[in-house]
């Protein structure tokens, strides 16, 4: 291997939004990786479904587009 050209494999503490931490070896940078999301609060782990909404993405989107939305047109409508 060549040298002086490979990141520098250390082990690293990853922490969750929900409190877990774990550690583990990675070549991230910092010594501490933290997540929004883990093994111990992802519903496909956990069976449990939850809707987690960042920062308002959904009714942000809702809003943008909510004048493209038209009622859809009744069939006495389309034939006139």
């Amino acid at each position: 291997m060549k040298q002086g050209i490979h990141p520098q494999y250390h082990e690293v503490t990853v922490a969750c939004a929900c409190g877990n931490a774990f550690k583990t070896r990675s070549t991230y940078k910092s010594d501490v990786l933290h997540l929004e999301i883990c093994s111990n609060c992802h519903p496909f782990f956990t069976g449990k479904q939850r809707f987690v909404d960042s920062a308002g993405r959904v009714e942000r989107f809702q809003k943008k587009y909510a004048a493209f939305r038209k009622p859809a047109a009744t069939t006495s409508e389309a034939k006139t």
